[in-house]
């Protein structure tokens, strides 16, 4: 990751005709930081300078969104659904693994490996009895690189809001996003 130069900054605010202080609102920073930062006066933190360059893309129209790339119908299984069941709905469905929901929130996922590490005969027991940790949860505002970076450690990432589920994104999504 390059990270842009106060001159970069400068340029960029000032091609897409924006004033210190829009970008400072969009950036939720005061315009004396955008004016020290663009002259080379204060280093920002990267928090303060994800929240700049985030606000430059807002304005170019560049940003991915979860809600862009996320599938709104997620196909899942209940804790207390039999693990014969959720096997049928992984082979129905082509799927390696699925989110385990509970009232719409996440609490865990099931995945072949799941199974198979739970030896024989669990197949009329819980799916709860045999499932991991859930997949990590964003936000539907989460940017593509915060997606991205969770996906480079599980399987999917759940979108909720107010806690509960509205989408699932895989590497597949992303990929199908940028082609």
């Amino acid at each position: 990751m390059e990270l842009p130069t106060p001159q970069d900054l400068r340029e960029r605010r000032t091609s897409l005709e924006l004033t210190q202080s829009a970008l400072a609102d969009a950036a939720g920073v005061s315009q004396p930081l955008i004016a020290r930062i663009e002259g080379g006066d204060v280093d920002p933190r990267l928090s303060t300078l994800r929240r700049i360059v985030n606000a430059l893309q807002e304005a170019e129209g560049e940003v991915v969104r979860a809600t862009d790339l996320m599938n709104e119908t997620v196909i899942s299984v209940a804790p207390d659904d039999a693990v014969s069941d959720a096997v049928e709905l992984m082979e129905r469905e082509a799927y390696s693994q699925l989110p385990v929901l509970q009232n719409g929130v996440p609490v865990g996922s099931i995945s072949q490996g799941d199974v198979v590490h739970a030896g024989e005969n669990v197949g009329d027991h819980p799916v709860s009895e045999v499932m991991s940790e859930s997949f990590p949860t964003v936000a539907p505002g989460a940017t593509v690189d915060e997606v991205r970076n969770l996906l480079d450690h599980y399987k999917a990432v759940m979108v909720t809001d107010g806690g509960e589920t509205v989408g699932i994104i895989t590497e597949a999504d992303i990929a199908a996003h940028l082609s």
